[in-house]
């Protein structure tokens, strides 16, 4: 029997993949984190699905998402960067992520390590939401409003409300999958 998922995955074996093993799940791994931050910038005004299926060349151009590696890239690397058709080429979202490496080394060093500061928006645990439709999933709320306007505040860009609750949900601070899917009662488990 297939099992049942939330509607917005599809049929894409990706975003299966995606969606059954990493979304929602609960992420304390601060390189995986800064990925998440990464990947995320990179999906703004695009779909989720353009970045899973570039997500390889994503790891290689950004030095397997190591953000003391990224903080040093130099104009070289962006103009590498901005010919790269593996990933998505925009200036501002490269140069972004460069600048986020940055405040995301500072965070870490403040607070010992980046989940440490980002749990917090939290309490330092999932919010199980108990959603019976995607289409009631907000695109932000009180918690990714604080989380957008203390990170902007600590050097950070393209880390709007939207952006922040997407991230949220990505990395397993909110548990956004519909009560009808498989993967709702193993993520409030977690």
């Amino acid at each position: 029997m297939d099992k049942k998922r939330c509607e917005w995955v599809g049929d894409s074996p990706k975003m299966i993949e995606y969606h059954d093993t990493v979304w929602g799940k609960p992420e304390h791994e601060d390189r995986e984190i800064f990925k998440a931050i990464l990947l995320d910038t990179f999906q703004a005004g695009l779909s989720w699905a353009i970045i899973l299926r570039k997500r390889e060349n994503f790891a290689k151009a950004f030095a397997n998402f190591d953000p003391k590696k990224i903080a040093k890239f130099d104009e070289k690397k962006i103009q590498k960067l901005l010919k790269d058709k593996g990933i998505v080429r925009n200036n501002l979202k490269i140069r972004g992520t460069i600048k986020n490496a940055k405040a995301f080394l500072n965070i870490q060093k403040e607070f010992g390590s980046f989940d440490k500061y980002i749990w917090q928006f939290t309490g330092g645990k999932t919010i199980n939401n108990k959603r019976m439709k995607t289409g009631k999933i907000p695109t932000g709320t009180k918690e990714s409003d604080a989380m957008s306007k203390d990170m902007k505040k600590r050097g950070f860009t393209f880390m709007g409300t939207t952006i922040c609750y997407a991230f949220m949900q990505g990395i397993g601070m909110v548990n956004d999958h519909t009560t009808d899917c498989f993967r709702y009662s193993e993520v409030s488990k977690l």
